[in-house]
């Protein structure tokens, strides 16, 4: 470790594995245990209530995602032996919060101490669907059977709970879509007859046992089960999945099942311990101390439409899924919002077992009330050191004339990347690209930083200028693409794909075991098993809190 670092680092005060855990477990006392190395390295291993931020993008989501600049933060990670997390902390200073601290000894200071680390993403909303399994025995019924049922014709609708996109995906044959959150609201639109057996699925197991286990709480006449395993389980199977299905729940719900929805989520939601708040009194619950959340659970057309001001859209039942990407502030106070009593409870009630201090707005359906048609308008702190920018035709001209004198650096996400890029263009990871243009990328008179839109581009190009200028290469140039690379495609410039000039690996991205067509048997079989542990980790580890009502 450098002098240089270890200067870093004891310019921050440090946390130890044992004051972590004892806030984690103290009810009101919040606290933001942030990963900042990028997806792929914080899904191999983390604290159950890490959330990852990585330090290539806190500029683009800290203030969004922490938005109370007192609150408790404590940092880890490394990238190949450098402590990444002393930087974050002085880019998270230099953004206004003012408790940032060091997780003592990082992730193996952690595990050394005796601390549990999990793997994959989303762990405590995925380990919390095991533990309501477990405990509730929520009822599922295998790939072969449930595709027996649909071979018979026999009285019976799947529902698949994950978002419209996952399921065009791939699907069950017959397979209509509802996410999660719309379930209860939606279900008996779908199967009137009380006699129809209702299937949820997904694409593991999560989300079919919370959406079944929502049915079940409910009360819905109709004998439910979950697809154990869903698509995993099917594909495990030998069975055949449909792709690019189009089935969605109807639009309209009649008076009467939404009347008796509504009814049924509230009961639900009371017996979790949600609490209900007035719309003109949710600002009340900004407290010294307390981190404020609020959301709007509907659809994303409906959220479109019109909202509630100061709320963000996140539909239900992707919001409890995927708790530590959204609420990274364990403890903070969630305000749900909807405009009918069913989503918002629903959605509110797994929140609350999960240990969250949950507030649902009562309905509000009137037209200005639900004014907002925008999202909500982020606000991005400044660049470090300006840099000029170039248009993309003027680029292209550049291309064609010299281009051994000019370099484009794209830090868009890999995935984006490999899809579309500019030709030529190296690929690099925005925390890595000194490291990046110091021993891969080639030297070169000019820089152009790119990203999608040029947002993370210019605090990229910012980190290069200052490094530049610090070896004395003030000459060299940095320039950002106006626009992006949305405005190169946009002008009709010609494109190239593929992982031609990688100049860092694909880290940014974990490769989920359930996403996609091309998962291999191991890696499905081996993500299943996983889950299946999670409720034994959960037990070792002992900060989740969760209750199971």
């Amino acid at each position: 470790m450098t002098d240089a670092t270890l200067q870093a680092i004891s310019a921050f005060p440090v946390l130890s594995f044992a004051a972590v855990r004892e806030r984690l477990l103290t009810p009101g006392a919040e606290i933001a245990l942030l990963d900042v190395r990028e997806e792929d390295p914080f899904a191999q291993a983390h604290p159950l209530w890490a959330a990852n931020l990585p330090l290539s993008r806190i500029e683009i989501e800290a203030w969004r995602r922490i938005p109370r600049r007192d609150t408790l933060i404590v940092l880890f990670g490394e990238h190949r032996g450098t402590d990444l997390a002393p930087l974050a902390a002085r880019r998270l200073v230099g953004l206004g919060y003012t408790q940032v601290h060091l997780l003592e000894g990082g992730l193996e200071g952690w595990r050394a101490a005796g601390g549990e680390l999990f793997r994959d993403v989303n762990v405590p909303s995925k380990s919390f669907g095991e533990l309501v399994e477990h405990e509730r025995h929520t009822p599922s019924l295998s790939a072969p059977e449930v595709k027996a049922l649909i071979d018979e014709r026999a009285n019976v609708v799947v529902l698949d709970a994950r978002r419209f996109d996952e399921y065009q995906t791939m699907s069950i044959p017959g397979a209509t879509s509802v996410p999660g959150a719309e379930l209860v609201l939606r279900v008996r639109e779908l199967a009137p007859d009380p006699a129809t057996r209702v299937i949820v699925n997904c694409a593991g197991r999560t989300r079919s046992i919370i959406g079944t286990q929502s049915l079940v709480n409910a009360g819905i006449p109709n004998p439910v089960a979950a697809l154990r395993n869903g698509t995993i389980g099917w594909k495990l199977a030998g069975q055949v999945l449909d792709h690019g299905a189009v089935r969605r729940a109807p639009e309209a719900v009649s008076d009467a099942h939404r009347s008796q929805a509504r009814a049924d989520a509230r009961r639900v939601a009371q017996k979790a311990g949600v609490q209900w708040v007035a719309a003109d009194a949710v600002d009340s619950l900004e407290e010294a101390g307390r981190t404020v959340y609020r959301f709007d659970v509907r659809t994303p057309e409906e959220y479109a439409a019109g909202h509630l001001p100061g709320f963000a859209g996140a539909p239900g039942g992707q919001l409890v899924q995927e708790t530590d990407h959204q609420v990274p502030v364990r403890h903070a106070r969630i305000v749900l919002a909807d405009d009918d009593g069913v989503r918002a409870s629903m959605s509110g009630s797994w929140l609350a077992q999960m240990g969250w201090e949950v507030y649902v707005v009562e309905p509000v359906a009137a037209a200005d009330a639900l004014s907002e048609r925008s999202a909500l308008a982020a606000v991005y702190p400044e660049v470090a050191r300006a840099v000029g920018e170039i248009e993309a035709l003027d680029l292209a001209r550049l291309l064609d004339g010299d281009a051994s004198s000019t370099v484009v650096i794209d830090v868009t996400a890999s995935a984006n990347y490999v899809k579309r890029h500019v030709p030529g263009a190296w690929f690099a990871i925005r925390a890595q690209l000194l490291e990046a243009v110091d021993g891969v990328i080639p030297s070169a008179r000019r820089y152009v930083l790119t990203c999608g839109s040029s947002l993370l581009a210019r605090y990229a190009a910012s980190d290069l200028r200052e490094w530049l200028d610090s070896r004395g290469q003030s000459d060299v140039e940095v320039l950002v693409l106006l626009g992006g690379n949305a405005a190169w495609f946009s002008a009709g410039l010609p494109s190239e794909s593929g992982e031609t000039r990688l100049a860092t690996e694909r880290t940014d991205r974990y490769r989920r075991p359930y996403e996609g067509t091309s998962a291999s048997v191991e890696a499905m079989q081996g993500y299943l098993d996983w889950e299946f542990g999670l409720v034994e980790q959960l037990g070792r580890d002992g900060t989740h809190r969760f209750v199971v009502a």
